[in-house]
């Protein structure tokens, strides 16, 4: 063989090769569930300007949670929930918090609290997206965790602690 057929070859298999994990992939976001497509597909703007997409996190397990500054169980889980990444970071966990209030009192709360966390300011339309996601009851605190295919393995409506983070995250994705 030629230099320029394996060349050609090697092309071809490459090709072939991205082809199919495209397809892989492209297979895997269409069996998602419709309440996980709705979670990947959204923006949200940050208490410190800018945009940050859901879909920049996908691909490893994330712990999302609904929180709002007027929310005293809200308020009292966040370092809970900051010492469950410190510790299952590692592991490839993420987090990310969704703020359902407005943008002044929660950037003066994160000078106060800082997180090292992504933050984003959901608004009232948090409380749509919680719904659809499967907080039937549109409460606060609520979290969702979910595996990393992008897929909800597990829900929490009212305060979550440590213990009961750990255990979720001992679990194997559904």
């Amino acid at each position: 063989m030629n230099k320029r057929g394996f060349l050609l070859g090697a092309a071809g298999v490459c090709a072939a090769g991205a082809g199919g994990w495209l397809a892989r992939r492209h297979g895997e976001a269409a069996t998602l569930s419709p309440a996980a497509q709705a979670f990947w597909s959204t923006r949200f703007e940050r208490p410190e300007g800018g945009e940050f997409t859901a879909a920049s996190l996908h691909g490893r397990p994330l712990l999302l949670n609904f929180w709002a500054t007027w929310c005293a169980p809200c308020v009292r889980e966040l370092p809970e929930i900051q010492h469950f990444l410190d510790e299952h970071q590692a592991q490839g966990w993420q987090v990310l918090a969704l703020a359902v209030d407005a943008p002044t009192p929660v950037r003066e709360f994160l000078r106060k609290l800082p997180l090292r966390f992504p933050i984003g300011l959901a608004g009232l339309a948090g409380t749509e997206l919680s719904r659809t996601l499967g907080n039937s009851q549109g409460g606060l605190p609520f979290s969702v965790a979910f595996d990393a295919r992008g897929e909800i393995m597990w829900r929490k409506l009212g305060a979550t602690t440590l213990t009961e983070l750990q255990s979720m995250a001992g679990k194997k994705p559904s």
